[in-house]
C-alpha cells in the first residue's frame, strides 16, 4: 500500500520523473499524454434506469473500465508524460450517499497506473456540485488536489481550471474571483513574460467552451455565451493552442480561428454513439495532434501508427 500511496502523492504534486520544474520548461522534443474524462462511477446504472439524479448504488462497470484504461495506458511506448482526467470522477454529488465508496474505489483502480505516469485531476460538476460552495471545493481539494493550478511539461505550459466557477459561482464568489485573478496572471505571463516562452499553452477543464461552434446557443453542456466569448478572447490573446474538456459524454468540439476546442467522450457512461475510450495527444514543436481511441483499440494495438511516427521525429 505504501507504493500506491506514493503514486497518489506524486499525482497530487504533479512531479515529472527525473527533471526539475525549470528543466520542464525546456522543449526536449515530441511527447504524448493521455486525456480522459468522466469515469463517473455510478452513472451507468442510473442512466440505464432513468434516474440520473440518484447517486448510483452500483459502479462495478466503471471500475472495470477504469482499470482497462489504466492497463492500456501502461502498455504504451513511448510512455505518456502524464494522464489527465477532465472531471466527473464520480457520480454521487458531495455529501450524498455512495460518494465515499465511489471515490475510494476509483482511487484503487487508478493506483494501477505506472509510477512514471503522473495523474492530473480536473474538477467536474459532480465532483463539486452544480453550484459549488467553499465546503465542496475544499472537499475536492482534500481528496484530489487543487481545483486550479498550472504545470510545465516538456516546454509546454498546462493550465487546469475549475470550470464550475465559470458556470455558477453564486455560492462562492470569492473563489471565482481568486481563480480569475490567478488565471489573468498566468495568461499574461504566457504571452508577455517575464520568463520562458512556452512552446504551447494548453488548458484543461470539465465543461467545454462550446460543443461545435463558438456562437452556438447556451446549453447544459457548454459555458454561457458571455463567459465563453470572454474566455475565448483571453485564450487566443495568450496563445492558447487547445482546450481539452469532457462533460458531454460524446466526442465533439472543433477548431475555430486557431483555438482547438477538444471535447472527449467518457471512460464511463456513453450518451451517444462513441465507445468507452481516452484521447491520445501528441505534442510536436509546431502542432498538438489528438485522436480518440477506444479502450479496446488502445489495449489491443496501442496508439495509431501515424501518431507513434510523430513521436520518433
Amino acid at each position: 500500500m505504501a507504493e500506491a500511496e506514493d503514486i497518489f502523492l506524486r499525482a497530487k504534486q504533479r512531479t515529472f520523473t527525473g527533471l526539475t520544474e525549470d528543466e520542464q520548461k525546456e522543449w526536449r522534443g515530441p511527447f504524448c499524454f493521455i486525456q480522459a474524462a468522466d469515469p463517473q462511477l455510478g452513472l451507468m446504472k442510473t442512466w440505464r434506469e432513468g434516474d440520473c439524479d440518484g447517486g448510483g448504488d452500483e459502479w462495478a462497470d466503471e471500475v472495470q473500465l477504469t482499470q482497462q484504461a489504466v492497463e492500456a495506458v501502461n502498455k504504451l511506448s513511448p510512455r505518456p508524460k502524464f494522464m489527465v482526467l477532465c472531471g466527473d470522477l464520480v457520480h454521487a454529488m458531495p455529501s450524498t450517499p455512495y460518494r465515499e465508496g465511489q471515490e475510494r474505489d476509483l482511487k484503487v483502480a487508478l493506483r494501477g497506473t505506472d509510477p512514471s505516469i503522473p495523474l492530473v485531476f480536473v474538477s467536474g460538476n459532480h465532483d463539486l456540485g452544480n453550484t459549488p460552495t467553499p465546503e465542496t471545493v475544499a472537499q475536492f481539494c482534500n481528496a484530489w488536489g487543487d481545483d486550479y493550478f498550472s504545470f510545465w511539461v516538456g516546454g509546454v505550459l498546462c493550465l487546469v481550471l475549475n470550470s464550475q466557477l465559470f458556470f455558477d459561482a453564486s455560492a462562492c464568489p470569492d473563489l471565482r474571483d481568486a481563480q480569475e485573478a490567478w488565471l489573468e496572471g498566468q495568461l499574461q505571463r504566457a504571452s508577455q513574460g517575464p520568463g520562458v516562452t512556452p512552446k504551447h499553452v494548453l488548458v484543461f477543464q470539465h465543461i467545454p467552451l462550446y460543443l461545435k461552434t463558438p456562437d452556438e446557443d447556451d446549453d447544459y453542456f457548454n459555458l454561457q455565451t458571455a463567459t465563453r466569448q470572454s474566455l475565448i478572447g483571453r485564450f487566443k490573446q495568450a496563445g492558447v493552442k487547445a482546450v481539452f474538456s469532457g462533460h458531454y459524454h460524446r466526442n465533439a468540439g472543433g477548431l475555430h480561428d486557431g483555438l482547438d476546442m477538444v471535447v472527449s467522450s467518457a471512460i464511463g457512461c456513453q450518451l451517444g454513439d462513441d465507445t468507452h475510450g481516452v484521447r491520445v495527444v501528441v505534442v510536436t514543436a509546431d502542432q498538438v495532434i489528438h485522436r480518440y481511441h477506444s479502450l479496446e483499440q488502445l489495449s489491443g494495438r496501442g496508439m495509431d501508427k501515424d501518431l507513434r511516427k510523430l513521436l520518433q521525429a
